[in-house]
Formats: structure tokens, sequence, C-alpha cells
């Protein structure tokens, strides 16, 4: 049977409140009741008498303990309840002190100091990663029976296979959209067939090798990384080690060599595929033919500036490579670590890709190749 709370003056001390009853969930409306009808001042509070007591009495006892200008801890109850009665007065009556979070100046130092640090780390872990791939390579390849062709195949395929529709379309695509504003500017100099100039020279020297990288580093790079991550999260990588077996000759390896083999071929389609959308434009907005178009190419271009766009691919397929296969390898074993690294992994080669773009291209414009 349920009774119903009390509260008021003990029969041997006025000052002294005393409680009985059930302090509990059912009797919240009348406990807080009592809560609001509080005298100003109390000298203590017997809750000896109380029959049945909860986590809901025990706070509502607390708050009208300190209604009265005392708290839980001058309360007492019997010994079945104290420990719960010690637990709500920690939380109710000393509530943990939490910070005030520092939005200004001092705080984006420390966020920038961080970043820096932590950008430190990745530069000299991916230095270290490389050497370390770089010792494994010249060791298979002067035993070339230990490198591994099938999964370099399939990873081939997979990196580049795979990929040729997409780059085929994107890189059609902005060939077209570079003539297209070219010729959309030139027309008021009268000089649109200069139009072949900018798309050939833009897709040989930057734009065929700089989209497939991009293209590659969100698409492989992060492909790479959940693929080792999930293997590190399940402690495959632990037992290739412990069989004894390099996880740098058997994971990434095929991975670097797929990618140092199809990302010049990409490029080659890349750019072909952006000489065609020029083409197509030409063709369609500028009145030139297919024949003209490749006899101005002809004309005009220097070999040079193709060997310049495709010497940048296999420094580019390395970044990629590698940098896909390290976050995969820094994963800490969860679901969450798996999904930063993944994005950390993309956002790494794409920005890398870029750097190394432009520096580059200042590098071949002050050798005037």
């Amino acid at each position: 049977m349920s009774t119903a709370p009390t509260i008021g003056p003990s029969k041997s001390d006025p000052d002294v409140l005393s409680a009985a009853g059930d302090w509990t969930l059912r009797h919240a409306t009348e406990l807080l009741a009592f809560i609001e009808s509080a005298p100003d001042r109390a000298k203590d509070i017997d809750g000896r008498d109380i029959q049945k007591l909860d986590s809901t009495g025990a706070m509502l006892l607390s708050r009208y303990a300190v209604r009265v200008g005392l708290g839980l801890a001058t309360v007492e109850v019997q010994s079945k309840y104290q420990s719960m009665v010690d637990a709500v007065r920690e939380i109710c009556e000393t509530p943990p002190h939490t910070k005030a979070k520092d939005l200004g100046f001092r705080r984006m130092l420390e966020r920038l100091g961080f970043s820096m640090e932590d950008y430190a780390k990745e530069v000299l872990a991916l230095i270290g990663f490389g050497g370390l791939t770089l010792q494994t390579t010249i060791r298979t390849l002067f035993n070339p029976s230990r490198i591994r062709m099938t999964p370099t195949v399939h990873h081939m395929e997979q990196v580049g296979l795979d990929a040729v529709p997409l780059v085929l379309l994107l890189s059609f695509m902005v060939g077209a959209v570079i003539a297209f504003l070219g010729a959309t500017v030139l027309r008021d100099f009268g000089a649109e067939v200069f139009v072949v100039e900018l798309v050939t020279i833009a897709f040989l020297r930057e734009f065929g090798v700089l989209l497939t990288a991009i293209l590659l580093a969100g698409r492989t790079a992060s492909a790479f990384t959940a693929q080792i991550g999930a293997m590190q999260s399940g402690e495959e990588i632990d037992a290739i080690r412990t069989l004894g077996l390099d996880p740098i000759e058997l994971l990434v390896l095929p991975r670097l060599f797929a990618l140092l083999t199809m990302l010049p071929l990409l490029t080659f389609i890349a750019m072909m595929a952006g000489l065609l959308g020029g083409v197509a434009v030409c063709v369609a907005n500028l009145g030139m033919s297919p024949e003209m178009f490749l006899s101005r190419m002809d004309e005009t271009i220097e070999a040079r500036h193709f060997w310049v766009g495709i010497s940048k691919a296999p420094i580019f397929a390395i970044v990629i490579g590698l940098i896909g296969c390290l976050e995969g390898f820094q994963t800490q074993g969860t679901a969450q670590s798996v999904g930063e690294r993944t994005t950390s992994s993309v956002v790494q080669t794409i920005s890398l890709v870029i750097l190394l773009d432009a520096a580059a291209a200042l590098f071949f414009m002050e050798m005037d190749w």
C-alpha cells in the first residue's frame, strides 16, 4: 500500500521538520507542493520515518532542504537509502564546474597551433612512410618473385579501367567549357582561332593530369584508406605480421604499382577527351572544322607541352598511393576512426596534388619548358 508523504514540525522540537510516508515519483505533485509551501528556515529535517524513497523523492527532498536553508547532507534517512541520497546530493547540490568556452583570440591561436603541429606530424609520418616503402620496393625489385602480380592487376582494374568513363566525361566537359569561355572572350578581339592553343596547352600541361589526379585522390585514395583501415580495425594487419609477412609488400606495393601504371594512361585519356571537348565547341560554335583544329594544333603546339604534363603523373600517383595507404595504417580501430582517416586522406591528397602542380608550373615556367 502506498502512503501519502508528509512533512511538518516535529513533536519534540518545532524547529525540526519531520518527513514521513512515501517520497516517490508517484507522489511528485504533492512533494512539489511541499516545496512551494516550505518555511523560510528550519533547524533540521528528520527523514527516518520515510517508508519509501526513490531518486525522484531524494531529489525533491534535496530541493526542500535547500529551500529551508539546509542541504541534503543534514537530512537523516534510513541506512538502506543513504547511498542513493549521497549520490543524488552530489548531483543536485554540487553540480560539476564547467569552464566557459573561450571563443576569442586565444582560442583561435590554440586551434591554429594545434593544427600546425598536427600537419607537421602528418608530413613527418608521410616522409617516414615513403622511406619505408622505398626500402621495401628496392628489396622487392631485387627479388622479382616477390612482386604480387595478381593483386596488382586487380588494383589496376579498380584504379584505371573502372575510372575511364568518369575521366572521359569530366575531361570532355571541362575541355568544352574552356573552349566556350575562350571563344566568348577572344571573339571580342577577332582571335577565336587562338582557342585551339588555349585548349591544347591547358589540357596537355595542366588540366589533363590535374583533373585525373584530383579524381583519383577522391576515388582511389579514399578506397585505399577504407580498405586498409577496415583491416586494421579487424586486426588483420596484426595477423599478417604474425604470419611473418610484410604489410608494406603485401598491401602497399600492389596499390602503388597499379597507380604508377594507370595514372599516366588515364592522364593521356583525359588529355584526348579534353581536346575532343574543345573540338566539339569549335565545330559547333566557331564553325571550325576538325581538320582545321588539328592542323592548327600541329602547327603551333610543341611536344614539350605533352611531356611536361605527363611527367607529373608518376609524382601524383606516388602521393595519392602513399597518403591513401598511410591513413589506412593510422586507423585506430573504430568505425569513426575509419571515417575520419578517409576524410583526411581525401583532403590531404587533393591539397598536396594542387600544391605540387602549382610548384611544378612555376618551375617549368622559370625553366622556359
